[in-house]
């Protein structure tokens, strides 16, 4: 065999290992015993010749394919350090009584208010009944987005929980390449997110972050020699 020649085995290892950049992994999928493959994994990756394959065959796979190290690089490290929240929110937001006159009820504004009006009236026609028409003293001017009111008697200051979803349509680049769909659920929808967790372990492993360890059990002797003239005490 040549001096640089990789055994069929070796071969497979360099090929599954460009797949995800993990030796155990890579071992595994190249034949090797899974009981063993984390030490194989890291042995290979210690041999020349074959941190030599892996090298040329990154560089092949970047000519062709003209992407960078850095591109990919830049690209995991986008989706870790996107922000979710510009996808979804969880908000709290405050109710009818939070930010009106003395904690009294606010509408929007009069319009909402004189249907308001006309709806009490119809319905007290109706039944035959004298209408009881709603108070404006809580003004006008509700906007559903506030915080609650921390002195507000009615909601107590936690107002309510309010779910958004954002126009994906109008996200920022990094944010576009976190979101990963949509899906339509009995409940409702449901927002879809690539892993950031495992975005930011690419970036860690591409920067050498990782060291896989290889634990050694056994015996170690150890010879220590005494100069002759210390005392046996």
């Amino acid at each position: 065999m040549a001096k640089d020649k990789l055994t069929p085995k070796q071969d497979m290892f360099v090929k599954e290992y460009l797949v995800d950049l993990n030796a155990t992994q890579a071992a595994v999928r190249a034949g090797y015993s899974a009981k063993t493959a984390e030490a194989i994994g890291l042995e290979n990756l210690g041999k020349p010749r074959i941190k030599a394959a892996i090298d040329r065959a990154i560089k092949k796979r970047s000519e062709r394919t003209e992407i960078k190290a850095d591109d990919v690089l830049q690209y995991w490290h986008d989706i870790a350090t996107a922000d979710p929240n510009e996808i979804i929110q969880l908000r709290r937001v405050c109710c009818r009584h939070c930010h009106g006159k003395d904690f009294q009820y606010q509408w929007r504004d009069e319009e909402e208010y004189q249907v308001a009006v006309q709806m009490a009236r119809e319905a007290a026609k109706a039944e035959d009944k004298k209408p009881v028409i709603p108070s404006k003293a809580g003004g006008y001017g509700f906007n559903p987005k506030q915080r609650p009111h921390p002195k507000c008697p009615y909601c107590w200051g936690e107002g309510h929980v309010e779910i958004h979803a954002e126009d994906t349509r109008f996200l920022s680049p990094k944010a576009k390449l976190l979101y990963a769909g949509v899906k339509q659920t009995a409940a409702g929808i449901e927002i879809k997110m690539r892993d950031q967790d495992k975005a930011m372990e690419n970036v860690a492993r591409h920067l050498g972050m990782f060291v896989e360890k290889k634990e050694i059990t056994g015996t170690l002797e150890v010879g220590i020699k005494l100069p002759s003239d210390i005392p046996d005490d």
